[in-house]
């Protein structure tokens, strides 16, 4: 299989690129990115982009691709609703509309979040704006999309947000996962275990195409 990621240098990026060069059935990782990360691996590859709301131009290298993990996003707090829209939605869909040209046969995944409001018509701005680009996505002629809404994701394996208020976040509930998943297994995933689900619905597929919780830990296999 082989997959692009966008997003690759965010948390949850992050943990999705350390599963897909793990696992043996990954044959190739394009990263499209802004900068140079400088991470090197045998099966990964990047290519540097700086117009995030046009990629025409990168079209024939996104070509010959199975898969998409889009990972990229950002906390809407000091947002206005234009500007999270800018970076939530059009961006996701600028890049969907290319792929899904390049790679009619494409599974395609994105990470949105729980909460997310389908209806689009919901109070709250973030919600409305991740409902909007899930149903967009949905509504494109990929082979298949699914949309992934994790809520609390605790960083493992040295990774590390770059938020400041999310690290001390997870500096905090890093040691009590064990407690956290006993207490709720519904509402509680790990960046491997993230990772792990979204390879596995590419290869496999999954009942729903929108993934809560629940779903993902269950994606990921129960050993996890």
């Amino acid at each position: 299989m082989r997959v692009v990621i966008f997003g690759a240098s965010g948390m949850v990026g992050q943990g999705v690129l350390r599963e897909c060069l793990l696992d043996p059935e990954v044959e190739q990782v394009l990263s499209v990115v802004r900068s140079a990360s400088g991470q090197t691996d045998a099966k990964l590859r990047e290519i540097v982009h700086n117009d995030f709301m046009d990629f025409s131009g990168i079209a024939a290298e996104l070509r010959g691709y199975d898969a998409c993990f889009f990972c990229l996003g950002v906390s809407s707090a000091g947002m206005t609703e234009a500007e999270y829209t800018r970076v939530t939605y059009a961006i996701t869909t600028a890049a969907a509309t290319t792929l899904v040209r390049v790679n009619p046969g494409m599974v395609f995944e994105y990470v949105s979040g729980l909460g997310t409001d389908s209806t689009e018509k919901g109070r709250s701005m973030w919600a409305r704006v991740k409902g909007k680009t899930e149903n967009a996505l949905l509504a494109l002629p990929f082979k298949a999309a699914y949309m992934f809404r994790p809520g609390v994701i605790v960083p493992l394996h040295g990774i590390k947000s770059k938020t400041r208020v999310y690290q001390i976040f997870y500096a905090v509930t890093t040691p009590l996962l064990p407690a956290l998943r006993a207490l709720f297994p519904n509402q509680v995933t790990t960046t491997e275990r993230l990772g792990r689900a979204m390879i596995a619905v590419a290869k496999k597929g999954y009942p729903t195409k929108v993934l809560e919780m629940k779903d993902i830990n269950q994606a990921a296999g129960e050993n996890l």
